[in-house]
């Protein structure tokens, strides 16, 4: 049975079956809808229902009961029960495009993390900070990688971690040196600062999720109206902080900025916080209602902080996930 979807901003309708994802027919039927991952691990295809029901096969990671229950549901895995009204979150990030680069530093940040950056042929770089790029291999296929740098010129840094095996971080990574060239395609991804909320930032990260959230700290950097921030960084061990000095200086700049490393592995000399980053998060922050919620890093992060805040009065209009390994590691890498 076919059901007519209604999306609220554009006055645009397509249909859907029960045997299809939203996301599958509205792409079938020429209508646009963010997305990214296609499996529902990174929550960029995130839609509010405002009238109408769906079912899921299973579950996915990147949406909590909460936010099910407020009302939300992910086009890439709901299926129609009924008609549907749908709300589409507005995007007003540029148009990606294919560029060449040249590489114009590598520098080891941590045993397992380097910094890449790359110069892109264009006279300046439009991107919204948290989105990443392509890098196009040879033959075929692409790694993903978070911007970890601020909107400026025609240079971008980013933070490339080393996978065991990897095609393109254990093989290529390793063979390229400044003045080698990239293909790449810029600007992807939903995920951005918003600052329109004018609420206080909490930013949560695992690993190099760190890099989207410090091209949206630098974005704030000297702002006058710049937010409150709260920045809570989940590693293993004091060697994985590849950052650390540097980010407890980005309190110079930034009003009222708080820095919260987390290992979950510190050694007996670690005199900083222990355990999981969202443990730490919620005995500091009981109350997460006024706040703006980025989370960033490892989809199990992702799925148990949204639980947890959510619980603690976060609104789901306000929070914003970007599932890392999902989009930019793991097998891909």
């Amino acid at each position: 049975m076919k059901h007519r979807v209604f999306v609220l901003e554009t006055g645009c309708a397509f249909e859907a079956g029960g045997d299809e994802s939203l996301l599958d027919a509205a792409t079938r039927q020429g209508v646009r809808l963010p997305h990214e991952c296609t499996f529902g691990g990174c929550g960029t295809c995130r839609i509010r229902l405002v009238a109408g029901n769906v079912a899921y096969e299973e579950m996915p990671m990147a949406l909590s009961d909460e936010e099910a229950q407020a009302g939300f549901a992910l086009a890439c895995q709901a299926r129609a029960c009924s008609d549907l009204s749908i709300s589409v979150p507005a995007t007003t990030a540029p148009e990606s495009q294919r560029r060449s680069s040249v590489v114009r530093g590598l520098r080891q940040l941590a045993p397992d993390v380097v910094n890449l950056e790359l110069e892109v042929e264009a006279e300046s770089l439009d991107y919204r900070p948290g989105q990443y790029m392509n890098v196009l291999l040879p033959g075929g296929g692409h790694r993903s990688f978070s911007m970890a740098s601020r909107p400026a010129g025609n240079r971008v840094d980013f933070h490339v971690r080393r996978v065991p095996g990897g095609r393109f971080t254990d093989g290529a990574l390793r063979q390229l040196r400044a003045g080698d060239r990239l293909e790449v395609e810029i600007p992807l991804g939903g995920f951005r600062l918003h600052e329109e909320d004018y609420r206080p930032l909490l930013m949560v990260a695992t690993g190099t999720g760190l890099a989207p959230l410090k091209s949206m700290l630098e974005t704030l950097m000297d702002d006058e109206d710049c937010p409150p921030v709260s920045l809570y960084w989940g590693m293993r061990t004091e060697s994985d902080l590849y950052l650390a000095d540097e980010i407890r200086r980005w309190g110079e700049r930034l009003y009222d900025f708080s820095f919260v490393p987390v290992l979950s592995r510190g050694s007996d000399t670690w005199n900083g916080r222990r355990g999981y980053v969202q443990d730490a998060v919620e005995r500091d922050l009981p109350d997460l209602s006024e706040h703006a919620v980025y989370l960033c890093g490892s989809p199990a992060m992702i799925s148990d902080a949204k639980r947890r805040f959510l619980a603690r009065g976060a609104s789901a209009e306000h929070v914003y996930a970007d599932g890392f390994s999902f989009q930019h590691e793991g097998a891909l890498a």
